[in-house]
């Protein structure tokens, strides 16, 4: 092995679950740990491009703030634009001017950014690394697009939706580009295994699309399997995990400022409580259970 063996972080997407991660990652920058690169999907890649620009505390800040705002996320966006998220507010009035984000300390940033998106012709994933955030936001709009109640995204030619139907947890994704030793943070307790999701929906929505299809119809069986690879890849020491310590019962659209500080202070409190082990881990190569 050569005497830097590339670090990696992976962050599972799970929509409202994510300001887990973002409790988790605030903790990270509060301890000064960083990575070779980053990969996130959905929520997690929305999250994990303030931990690469180096903005502790936004993640909260703009969600306490705008959760509420019907043109941030709500039934009243999808009826008016066919997207339950409000593409105006989230993905440029927010981070141009409202809460901006920071650009330049992401571009100047030693850590690599990538964004997981499911091409929906030919149903796998895209691993898409952004370097201009500014420019090619689009890219994090497609990996936070969930099917049916989000517009298809078109970026470089592909037609794109949320990552996470192809692949929810890309760590083997990671480890094929070269990051050979990772910390996963995931959004679901220990245990958790995904059921199946309903295909008549999918077929009937997306009929144009049929590797799309069978891709959200094997979502579930992808989901455990990965899981399973993340419980052995734990084992061998490759891999050090972060996973909620108690099952995370925020709402896909939650409003309630309480819940949402009450998830992400779990995630700031699950972090705190392996960081010793975790500061262990990336120093010796060698992994502890977390």
């Amino acid at each position: 092995m050569s005497n830097h063996a590339k670090t990696g972080l992976v962050l599972e997407g799970g929509a409202m679950r994510g300001i887990y991660t973002a409790g988790v990652l605030d903790v990270l920058m509060e301890h000064g740990i960083t990575f070779d690169g980053v990969i996130g999907v959905s929520a997690g890649a929305l999250h994990g491009c303030s931990f690469v620009s180096g903005q502790k505390g936004r993640s909260l800040r703009f969600y306490m703030k705008y959760r509420a705002d019907r043109h941030f996320m709500s039934f009243w966006n999808l009826l008016r634009t066919g997207d339950v998220v409000g593409e105006k507010l989230c993905y440029h009035d927010i981070p141009e001017r409202l809460d901006p984000f920071d650009y330049e300390a992401f571009l100047k940033s030693g850590m690599k950014f990538y964004a997981v998106c499911t091409n929906l012709e030919t149903g796998r994933a895209e691993y898409i690394r952004i370097k201009d955030m500014l420019n090619e936001v689009d890219i994090m709009r497609a990996s936070a697009s969930m099917p049916f109640v989000s517009r298809i995204v078109h970026f470089r030619g592909m037609k794109l939706l949320d990552g996470g139907c192809a692949d929810s947890i890309p760590v083997k994704a990671f480890r094929r580009m070269g990051y050979r030793r990772n910390v996963v943070v995931l959004t679901r307790h220990d245990g958790y295994v995904k059921k199946p999701e309903n295909p008549r929906l999918a077929r009937s929505v997306y009929y144009r699309y049929p590797k799309f299809v069978k891709t959200l119809c094997r979502r579930h069986i992808v989901y455990n399997r990965t899981i399973e690879e993340i419980h052995r890849l734990e084992k061998e020491g490759d891999t050090f995990v972060i996973r909620p310590s108690v099952e995370l019962t925020i709402g896909r659209m939650e409003k309630d400022p309480e819940m949402i500080r009450q998830v992400y202070e779990i995630g700031r409190k699950d972090a705190e409580n392996i960081m010793a082990d975790l500061k262990k881990w990336l120093a010796s190569g060698t992994t502890l259970t977390s």
